[in-house]
């Protein structure tokens, strides 16, 4: 009797194991598919004018020493490090869109917590939440969109940590409309005028300890 009890717990255990995994493989998946449709649609849209900001700023590189294109060493899916290559330009947030071909190549994700250099202290920290393992780096994210709250639960590495055991399609979605929302909100107050906008590569808190 008690093996036959032993047999039916380790039966619906494996069980709930087994719908764990088909359900985050399945959520996996959809994150991949809209990363790959909506990352190449923009891709496609933003093309002529990430030439144009490109060619304009190899010139001024060859005028004034530098090439179009920052190069930062990151860390992304598995712990694989890889170049994080993006335009010397915050104009029209230019730079965050030329980071499109890694979202396309599956080095980023359009939604994710911010690709960390591979000097940064978290990656070795025992109580952060090891996130990298299992999700892709992203453009933008649940702490960039929560950031000016400056409430103590909107601490980026909790962020993070809740977007990693609760990201989705919806969530996802929500945060690219808030994300495009306070851009939009940057852009039509001009430079110079209101809080400084929000950091793309690494959505973080002024002052946090983690190095860029």
């Amino acid at each position: 009797m008690a093996a036959r009890e032993a047999l039916e717990s380790a039966r619906e255990a494996l069980t709930h194991a087994a719908g764990s995994l088909a359900a985050r493989a399945a959520a996996v998946t959809a994150k991949r598919a809209l990363d790959l449709t909506l990352g190449s649609a923009l891709l496609l849209l933003a093309a002529p004018v990430l030439g144009v900001a490109a060619l304009v700023l190899a010139v001024h590189g060859a005028r004034h020493g530098g090439g179009p294109l920052r190069r930062e060493p990151r860390i992304g899916l598995g712990g694989h490090p890889f170049e994080l290559r993006s335009l010397r330009t915050r104009r029209f947030r230019l730079d965050l869109l030329s980071r499109l071909p890694h979202v396309v190549r599956g080095e980023l994700s359009l939604v994710g917590p911010p690709p960390p250099h591979p000097d940064d202290p978290a990656l070795r920290d025992p109580h952060t939440h090891p996130w990298w393992r299992e999700l892709r780096p992203g453009l933008t994210g649940l702490a960039q969109v929560r950031s000016r709250s400056h409430m103590p639960w909107d601490e980026p590495a909790l962020l993070d940590a809740h977007y990693a055991e609760h990201h989705g399609t919806g969530l996802d979605l929500a945060i690219l409309a808030q994300t495009a929302r306070i851009q939009l909100r940057t852009a039509l107050r001009g430079p110079g005028r209101g809080k400084a906008p929000l950091s793309d590569t690494d959505h973080r808190l002024p002052g946090y300890s983690g190095e860029e």
